[in-house]
């Protein structure tokens, strides 16, 4: 008698399909490497904060990135300053584990200090003048023993970069010029390059994109 196989996918087709958040979508549409490389920067995030209590994020946009992270830490509060999407995210939160709310970080840090925070695809969209404040205020959103991730388009990778995106990002910066500002307000920085979804310690004028982990806020 032949023996049948059923796939363990064909057995959950009557759930719920999940579906992505509305910036996820986008970029899904646009091109689905996009999308991949996000999601690449959100796993060297959970890979790093692994083991960590309690998180914070900074910017999260439609959340989408976070369902990587908190597979590896206990509890992560999601900020952004865009009621629209904090909105999305609530709606289509996956985890209890995961909360959001509206806070902008140039207004104040966000309370109660946490043991990390991390933030992605943010600080490029900060005026310049706003960056020292806003900087200063995650530092102080984060225990004196804490960790923060902070990644951004690199200022070499702007050639590259289409019109809309060029119009949006303000204050890329280069990799030495990124830790030079770090380290005003972290006592430890410690840069990596970022090509597509590899993450490197190779020379950060050839980068596409910077990730810092930075230790020790300066308060």
């Amino acid at each position: 008698m032949e023996e049948k196989f059923i796939s363990e996918h064909i057995e959950y087709r009557d759930e719920e399909r999940i579906r992505l958040g509305m910036m996820s979508s986008h970029r899904w549409r646009m091109d689905p490497k996009v999308l991949l490389f996000s999601m690449a920067r959100y796993k060297f995030v959970a890979k790093m904060l692994a083991g960590k209590r309690d998180v914070l994020e900074i910017g999260c946009g439609d959340g989408w990135g976070t369902n990587i992270v908190i597979r590896e830490v206990g509890s992560i509060h999601c900020v952004d300053m865009d009621p629209v999407l904090v909105k999305e995210c609530e709606e289509m939160k996956t985890s209890g584990a995961i909360s959001f709310g509206l806070h902008d970080l140039r207004r104040g840090p966000a309370a109660p200090k946490r043991d990390a925070a991390f933030l992605l695809d943010v600080l490029e969209h900060l005026e310049r003048e706003d960056e020292d404040l806003f900087l200063k205020n995650v530092a102080a959103s984060i225990k004196e023993e804490g960790v923060c991730i902070v990644g951004i388009p690199s200022l070499e990778s702007q050639a590259y970069a289409s019109k809309p995106s060029r119009a949006t990002h303000v204050n890329c910066k280069s990799g030495d010029d990124l830790k030079e500002t770090l380290f005003k307000h972290f006592k430890n920085v410690f840069l990596f390059s970022m090509n597509d979804e590899v993450v490197h310690t190779g020379y950060s004028k050839m980068a596409h994109y910077l990730l810092c982990l930075c230790t020790g806020p300066r308060q």
